[in-house]
């Protein structure tokens, strides 16, 4: 409780200097010009992708615009704030998802990742088979973006709910909350970047704390939940994997492909260890920050070896050897593979960077320290206001990025006051509200979908339902974590 009221007093003082930071540095605007410019901005790009069907990114650099025409700033510097946002962001967050996205791109095209998966499934028994789904979901979730790791798993699903003669919904669920967990709360992951770039959280501390929330939010929201769910929703045991029928392509009714063909497969210790590398590497560099032995030798080295540029530089080039030279690619074969890994991402960039975009402009234009003062004045603790703004702007626009980005710049404010380990917390709150009700606006609800031949209904009963759970999980873990650190 006192930790509690210690945060709440954190937040009130830091709110308690807002305005005049903001008369001396932002627009000479009115607090009812700035809540009405916030809402109005907001209100822009929800309505923009939610019925207009717009692209994030255009939506949020049209919201910006109508921010600042609206807080006063004038019409030639309407998007200065913006651009300086877009640049400061891709500077600082782009270059880790690229790093991020060709380890992925290498651990998948090599096979590292079927050999993690096969590896952990050969070796459990069949009643255990949903925790081991939740486990290859966390492990290779780390460096996979979301999109790509159900596409990775969902066979994998699919084979294993075969082997069982069960309901898929068993072993799915499990793996889908592996993977939202990770997309939600543990960086490299474009949400918890961008959050930890606005809020200025130390990026090693949010990785830890965000891997000891995931762990209790995976096990209640994936095996323990699909158990339930596997009685609300039956689904037959699948009898094709997309498409493919029993005895069609591989031995296990996946057809690979040919990117692999005539190459050696990575051992499961070699895949395990560069999906790890940059963990430990992160990990090692707050562990050092926190014992305050940055001025020793020791210190220094592991300081630098866990910037996560860094970190993501040397494993990246340690996946080149691992997943590349050591099985039999060439040198134009590697440079050709990383070089397509960066278009899947092109998407996934300029919206980030818009949305570091607008959260400069609602920095600079007061309106975040406005609303930032007004949460602090209604005794609403820095943490449940975070996952409460990141929760509507989620269920309203059905992106995750986008509620992280809008939820981080209201909060940014806030968190100047806060100490390191709340400052991580309060990214992990935004990051938990991010991932709550997945539904009809949101592209991961109809892939969910369409991958377990659901029905609108029985997808809102399983996927949206663990959603939501993970979601409201998270955010008590977290919260007990305020309490006591």
């Amino acid at each position: 409780m006192f930790h509690s009221t210690h945060l709440l007093a954190q937040g009130a003082a830091a709110a308690a200097a807002l305005p005049q930071a903001a008369a001396d540095a932002g627009p000479t605007a009115s607090t009812p010009q700035l809540v009405i410019a916030a809402v109005a901005g907001i209100a822009v790009i929800i309505t923009l992708i939610v019925w207009l069907k717009m692209h994030p990114f255009l939506a949020l650099v049209l919201g910006s615009g109508v921010l600042a025409l609206v807080a006063g700033i004038g019409v030639t510097d309407t998007f200065t704030s913006f651009t300086t946002g877009l640049g400061t962001t891709v500077a600082g967050v782009g270059v880790l998802i690229a790093l991020g996205s060709i380890i992925g791109k290498l651990l998948i095209d090599s096979g590292g990742a079927d050999r993690i998966v096969d590896t952990i499934l050969d070796k459990t028994p069949a009643r255990r088979l949903p925790w081991a789904m939740a486990l290859i979901a966390f492990v290779v979730g780390i460096p996979l973006f979301f999109e790509v790791g159900v596409v990775l798993l969902i066979p994998v699903v699919m084979i294993v709910a075969r082997r069982m003669r069960a309901n898929p919904v068993l072993v799915g669920i499990p793996a889908l909350a592996g993977l939202s967990a990770l997309h939600g709360l543990v960086p490299p992951h474009p949400g918890p970047l961008l959050a930890i770039d606005a809020l200025g959280a130390n990026l090693g501390l949010t990785l830890g704390l965000g891997l000891l929330v995931a762990v209790p939010t995976v096990i209640v929201a994936g095996p323990l939940l699909a158990i339930p769910l596997t009685r609300w929703v039956r689904l037959a045991p699948p009898t094709t994997v997309l498409g493919v029928p029993d005895g069609a392509g591989a031995a296990d009714g996946v057809v690979r492909p040919a990117a692999t063909a005539g190459l050696r497969k990575p051992s499961f210790g070699m895949s395990v260890l560069v999906v790890l590398l940059p963990v430990l590497l992160m990990l090692a560099r707050s562990v050092v920050e926190i014992a305050g032995a940055t001025g020793t030798t020791y210190g220094t080295a592991l300081e630098f070896l866990g910037e996560p540029l860094v970190a993501l530089l040397i494993t990246s080039l340690f996946a080149l050897f691992a997943f590349g030279t050591a099985v039999g690619r060439t040198r134009q074969q590697l440079g050709d593979l990383v070089g397509s890994s960066f278009a899947p991402i092109a998407g996934i960039l300029l919206i980030v960077g818009a949305g570091g975009g607008f959260k400069q402009t609602l920095v600079d234009s007061g309106v975040g320290d406005v609303i930032a003062s007004g949460i602090a004045d209604a005794g609403i603790t820095p943490l449940l206001a975070g996952w409460m703004v990141a929760a509507l702007i989620r269920i309203a626009t059905g992106s995750a990025t986008v509620a992280t980005i809008t939820a981080a710049g209201i909060m940014a404010p806030l968190a100047a006051g806060l100490e390191p380990t709340q400052a991580a917390l309060l990214v992990l709150a935004i990051g938990a509200g991010s991932v709550f009700l997945s539904h009809v606006n949101d592209a991961g609800f109809w892939l969910v979908k369409e991958y377990f031949g659901m029905t609108v209904g029985q997808t809102f009963k399983t996927w949206s339902l663990m959603e939501s759970v993970l979601s409201v999980v998270a955010l008590v873990v977290v919260l007990v974590l305020g309490a006591f650190v």
